[in-house]
């Protein structure tokens, strides 16, 4: 087992990563239970999630009243019906101030119920259960929760920490290969903003880690996490060293916004919003060729979309891009700022740029 602390003042929890942690009744138990304040739990999943397992947490908490909900699966039902029905869900089950939710399944789930636990009866215990690479590596970890709208990512939602993530690296066995993939562009953003050494090691390991190889697969759930701890241990809600974290997400978030939240699951979006915040970064902040082509090369690598010319699906324009980017939470007063990179390891936060020149760089991306 590997184990991260998440050192946050007043709301501090650990990250325990096993693999099969899920199938060891006893283990999970002796995790849970402390988390929980009452015998009252809402196991919340999606239809993908839960029937692979669902029983296993209900197996593990056999001595306490367990109510399951579950999802429809997909990030277009990250919205406000869902929330609605999850609030209506606890309501009829009269779960009380003192019930403890469970998310089980990916981003999509953990942020719905987050954001459910930080708003039901003003503040309830939760729990992460990640079940997807994306959300093992990422999203379960620094309480971000929310919901989308028709017209911006995430832009309904609260800072809540849960009382404990458990991920078990064995889960990512049934991933589908597309989800698996969409995960580790979230990896390869972390290597962005760690530097050099670990997006090496990314590099000389692509083989193993497409493979999904437990040791690998471990190290850089591990490794993720670290890097994500540190840096929400000193920004917690994102006044400003948190924003790097962000890195090719204002343009990923614009995608995912044109293309209906159902076009690219959100790791696809990223992957294309890393490149083009690393073409802007090389205009803006000379991020070096060489790196640009690196990056490219390891989203290829992983079989994530690095183009999104020829697709006569949708039709994003530059102009289009400007406009779905003008809701993102990152702009003040009116004026964007984007995450942008000099090189790896040196991501910046409130880089103001022109939207004519970012307008260029799009239109030539695209």
């Amino acid at each position: 087992m590997e184990k991260v602390e998440v050192d946050i003042p007043g709301s501090s929890y650990p990250i325990l990563i096993r693999h099969g942690a899920l199938e060891d009744s006893d283990w999970m138990r002796s995790h849970l239970s402390p988390c929980l304040e009452s015998n009252q739990v809402a196991l919340i999943s999606n239809e993908v999630v839960a029937p692979l397992y669902a029983d296993k947490i209900i197996n593990a908490l056999a001595d306490y009243d367990v109510d399951v909900f579950i999802l429809p699966d997909g990030e277009k039902h990250k919205n406000i019906a869902s929330y609605e029905k999850i609030m209506n869900f606890l309501i009829e089950k009269r779960k009380n101030r003192t019930c403890s939710l469970i998310a089980l399944g990916g981003g999509v789930v953990g942020d719905l119920v987050g954001f459910a636990a930080a708003t039901y009866q003003r503040g309830v215990p939760f729990v992460q259960v990640p079940t997807t690479l994306l959300a093992q590596v990422d999203s379960s970890v620094g309480g971000k929760t929310g919901i989308n709208h028709s017209d911006g990512k995430n832009m309904v939602g609260s800072f809540y920490q849960p009382k404990i993530v458990i991920a078990d690296s064995k889960a990512l066995r049934t991933l589908p290969d597309r989800e698996f993939a969409a995960g580790l562009a979230e990896v390869v953003k972390y290597a962005v903003i760690e530097g050099d050494s670990f997006f090496s090691y990314l590099e000389s390991n692509a083989a193993s880690i497409r493979s999904r190889s437990p040791q690998v697969l471990e190290k850089i759930i591990k490794r993720c996490c670290e890097i994500k701890a540190d840096i929400v241990a000193r920004d917690e809600k994102e006044t400003g060293l948190r924003a790097v974290l962000n890195f090719g997400h204002t343009f990923g978030h614009a995608l995912e916004l044109l293309g209906g939240y159902s076009k690219w699951l959100h790791g696809e979006a990223i992957s294309l919003g890393m490149l083009m915040a690393a073409r802007l970064s090389k205009k803006e902040l000379g991020f070096p060729k060489e790196q640009e082509q690196r990056l490219f090369d390891l989203l290829r690598v992983f079989n994530l979309p690095v183009a999104v010319k020829g697709d006569s699906s949708l039709s994003v324009s530059a102009r289009a891009m400007i406009e779905a980017m003008g809701m993102d939470k990152k702009t003040i007063e009116g004026e964007m700022n984007y995450v942008l990179a000099k090189g790896f390891g040196d991501v910046r936060t409130k880089q103001k740029v022109e939207n004519d020149r970012v307008a260029e760089e799009i239109e030539s991306f695209l």
